[in-house]
């Protein structure tokens, strides 16, 4: 499941992007632009296959290690830079192509090594931190908004990447429903949590890209949505690796992330003209 998770995101930045490309030239501007965009077969694919990839990650992480599932999931940075190369016509440089290899090789790695989710479960008192995180992160976020750039996406990036771990976080806390009776998820701030920190990363990622730096605020994602959740993970829930391979374990989240840091440029797939434009042209220029 952490895989397909993957694998949908991976294909959906495609997609979206594609989707994107075929009103780039479309006088509109604003959210009638936005809106627009969206209205074609390959952008409602992509959210199609970001609804069905976010059910996957629910799916693994109830089943699966914090570090192994946000692995997996800025793996699909992989997934996104393979796919750009043969369908957006984006060329991956040597190092590029070493980001996907070690994304793979940190996965497979992962995935030998690491045992079952653990059943350590912390106070109410941490459900009710994570509900308040999410209110930091909204404070923080309006703090990051009004930096100069770079600094403003590797702020927002990091803000977003924490967001989505508080998102995994609270997968793992709440309570397991019994049939229909969803009472007691609608009572656990966890739950609330889950749905804020979604949408409060969802926005910051989206500020952090929009002024170009695209690959500052995507590599500070990476590295918010993986190394924190993974410690936590391990230190509050009792995630574990099999008996004797803790190095090795540590050692393919190690591979797996730096891949994913290599691939960051495609956190946001532009075609090679538009994105060397975006690249030249400082934030603010004519």
């Amino acid at each position: 499941m952490a895989l397909a998770a993957a694998l949908c995101f991976g294909i959906a930045m495609v997609l979206q992007a594609l989707g994107a490309q075929r009103h780039a030239d479309t006088p509109d501007a604003g959210l009638l632009g936005t809106a627009r965009a969206m209205l074609n077969l390959p952008f409602a694919a992509g959210l199609l296959l970001d609804c069905v990839g976010f059910v996957a990650q629910l799916i693994a992480l109830r089943s699966l290690p914090l570090y192994v599932v946000q692995a997996a999931l800025a793996g699909a940075l992989a997934v996104t830079a393979v796919l750009g190369a043969a369908i957006l016509k984006i060329r991956l440089g040597r190092g590029e192509w070493w980001g996907v290899g070690g994304v793979c090789t940190g996965l497979a790695v992962l995935g030998a090594t690491s045992g079952a989710e653990g059943h350590g479960q912390p106070s109410q008192f941490f459900h009710w931190l994570l509900l308040a995180a999410v209110l930091v992160l909204v404070a923080f976020g309006g703090l990051a908004w009004k930096l100069r750039e770079p600094r403003r996406a590797a702020a927002l990036g990091s803000l977003c990447g924490l967001g989505f771990g508080v998102v995994a976080l609270a997968v793992r806390v709440l309570p397991p429903l019994h049939g229909l009776d969803l009472l007691p998820l609608l009572r656990d701030p966890a739950a609330y949590a889950l749905a804020g920190g979604g949408a409060v990363a969802f926005t910051l990622m989206t500020e952090g890209v929009r002024g170009g730096k695209v690959t500052t605020a995507t590599a500070s994602m990476v590295l918010g949505e993986t190394a924190l959740p993974a410690v936590l993970g391990v230190v509050l829930l009792g995630d574990g690796t099999r008996p004797g391979m803790l190095p090795l374990a540590v050692g393919g989240f190690a591979v797996a992330v730096a891949g994913a840091l290599a691939l960051a440029r495609f956190g946001e797939v532009a075609p090679a003209e538009q994105r060397a434009v975006t690249e030249e042209i400082p934030v603010g220029a004519g």
